[in-house]
């Protein structure tokens, strides 16, 4: 561990849950980075992810975005590619985008949104796009008949949420540079879509747990009890 880790370390008792906007607080005093460092929300949930039934997944819009310049393509065909173009997509075609990723490893957009006409294109590049967490998907928002809206919302700063393996969702929720106040409401804001989306097959405790960190800083804990 490195000498700004240690001294981050010192500012808090890793061994207590702090109230969200305290925890926030700390995370922001914690980020000695050079670099303006991005704010992560790690939520262990008591759910089984193997069980179709208990899948938490889901998109919201970060009230004050991520602080970070999204780059959007867009499948799309007709009058959707230059609607997609004129909401802000970087870059909005269709089966020459396909080949470019597969034949080139092409991987410079952060976001793919598709109309429901381009599946078939789509569908082909599953194995690629999958691991990435690239494949847009109905219920997250990218793949819609309206391709504008949806690029418009990524790029003022939507973010997807989906359980990984172990049952806990990583999202960033800002950057050190945003400060407590914005920071929470982002929090706020992606915590009570996550408790929204609780399965009705859920039993137990639902959030087990939630710890925040900014990208070079340790991890602090917060107490799940105040999180609804």
């Amino acid at each position: 561990m490195g000498k700004k880790y240690t001294d981050s370390v010192k500012l808090f008792d890793k061994s207590k849950s702090y109230d969200p906007a305290e925890a926030l607080d700390l995370v922001c005093k914690t980020s000695k980075a050079k670099f303006d460092e991005t704010i992560e929300i790690h939520i262990r949930l008591g759910v089984d992810s193997r069980h179709a039934d208990q899948q938490v997944r889901g998109a919201v819009v970060l009230p004050n975005g991520t602080g970070k310049n999204l780059k959007v393509l867009v499948f799309a065909k007709g009058d959707n590619v230059q609607k997609a173009l004129d909401a802000g997509a970087d870059y909005a075609g269709g089966a020459e985008y396909a080949e470019k990723i597969q034949t080139e490893n092409w991987f410079d957009f952060d976001v793919v949104v598709a109309s429901p006409d381009m599946m078939g294109v789509i569908g082909k590049l599953g194995k690629v796009l999958g691991p990435k967490g690239l494949m847009p998907s109905p219920k997250a928002g990218t793949v819609t008949p309206d391709v504008a809206r949806a690029v418009a919302e990524a790029k003022a700063g939507k973010i997807e949420y989906r359980l990984d393996k172990t049952n806990i969702i990583h999202c960033p929720i800002g950057k050190a540079s945003f400060g407590v106040e914005k920071l929470s409401e982002n929090f706020n804001t992606l915590v009570g879509a996550v408790i929204k989306a609780k399965p009705a097959a859920a039993k137990g405790q639902y959030i087990k747990s939630c710890v925040i960190a900014s990208t070079m800083g340790p991890g602090i804990k917060i107490n799940q009890a105040k999180l609804g």
